[in-house]
């Protein structure tokens, strides 16, 4: 039984790997959509493109903006991103978004794509920063 297993497995794992290299085509009088792009960056990176010129979004709420953000940072709670466009720039300009966990400053990337924004750059969490937390004032960060 086992000396069967080892060569059944072998040729499902072929299997799986040619079917997931296949290219499918695409539908009939049109093209396929483009994957979504990986707009992901580390705090190094998104250090850098602030110090370059990116505008530094917090897309968190008002209230957590104001108890401590980054340095620069303007607030565009996540929800609200399609409302002040004018803060963020003009859809070329590069954009760093951050948020607490990162599951706000991704559903925000996809929106400013959606809208025509083609340099987003998405931290994440707030603590990928390299740098200082601005306190509100009377608090440590």
């Amino acid at each position: 039984m086992r000396r069967t297993a080892l060569p059944l497995l072998a040729a499902v794992a072929l299997g799986a790997a040619a079917c997931a290299g296949a290219r499918s085509e695409p539908p009939p009088g049109g093209a396929a959509a483009p994957a979504p792009k990986d707009v992901r960056v580390d705090g190094a990176t998104a250090a850098a493109l602030v110090q370059g010129g990116a505008r530094l979004v917090d897309v968190r709420s008002a209230q957590e903006f104001a108890g401590g953000h980054l340095p620069g940072a303007v607030n565009v709670p996540y929800d609200e991103v399609e409302k002040h466009l004018a803060a963020l720039g003009a859809s070329g300009d590069a954009i760093v978004l951050y948020c607490r966990s990162g599951r706000r400053s991704a559903i925000a990337a996809q929106a400013l794509e959606r809208l025509g924004y083609g340099n987003v750059h998405d931290m994440g969490p707030m603590s990928a920063w390299p740098g200082e937390i601005q306190a509100a004032p009377g608090r440590s960060p």
